[in-house]
């Protein structure tokens, strides 16, 4: 078995490569992307995503192509065999979660609840 499939959470090749070119834009490679769950939205949690430098005690982190993508603890439990994707749409350009673990979401995605 390999290590990628281990994982608990995955991280898409086009998730991988947009992280890849706004981390070349911002100039500053020690930027990771992290994923995190909030209380709130439509549906009682939501995602967010944002840049970060550090890694906390106790983050997982997942290497892709050169870049990072970072899940506390807190979060990850919500996330469990989940995919980090990032779409082109009507609805824009945005990172997203495919999680199998959501009971319902939102019409935009961004919110879910279990």
């Amino acid at each position: 078995m390999s290590v990628e499939n281990a994982m608990p959470i995955e991280f898409s090749d086009a998730a991988a490569q947009k992280v890849k070119t706004l981390i070349a834009e911002e100039e500053n490679p020690n930027l990771k992307l992290r994923v995190y769950i909030t209380g709130g939205g439509c549906s009682g949690f939501q995602y967010g995503f944002t840049f970060d430098e550090k890694v906390n005690d106790g983050d997982m982190t997942i290497e892709k192509d050169e870049v990072t993508l970072v899940v506390d603890p807190m979060s990850l439990q919500y996330l469990v065999g989940g995919v980090v994707d990032y779409t082109e749409g009507l609805e824009g350009s945005r990172f997203l979660v495919n999680n199998p673990n959501a009971t319902t979401t939102c019409g935009c995605g961004a919110s879910f609840s279990i």
